[in-house]
């Protein structure tokens, strides 16, 4: 799993354009109860694209987020809208675990972490 949400294997192939798309894709999926987008909270840890389909793996703040079911169904339907995505399924992983760590570090600075 790539740390960064590269897709580490797609660079330098049609499908790494697609990995970027997905990603500002997945950028307008806001957590409710934080008010930030999944990406910078870092919660998207990896997103390969293959033959069209996306998959994402990715985890949310805590076990038992109530936000959940929203979260991970706005994710998939959200990288299902990128043109030349035809299937898109979310991985929900738990390692590693979430921490405020994963935030990027300008979120985080503005943030006051």
């Amino acid at each position: 799993m790539s740390e960064e949400g590269q897709g580490a294997d797609a660079a330098g192939t049609p499908e790494a354009g697609l990995v970027d798309e997905v990603r500002d894709a997945l950028r307008k999926v806001i957590d409710p109860e934080l008010g930030l987008n999944i990406v910078d909270l870092g919660l998207v840890y990896d997103i390969r694209v293959e033959e069209g389909a996306a998959e994402i793996d990715m985890t949310l703040t805590s076990p038992g987020c109530p936000a959940g079911p929203q979260i991970l169904a706005s994710a998939q339907a959200a990288a299902g809208t990128v043109e030349g995505v035809n299937e898109a399924k979310v991985d929900l992983v738990w390692k590693p675990f979430w921490s405020p760590d994963r935030i990027d570090p300008a979120v985080r600075a503005v943030l006051g972490f």
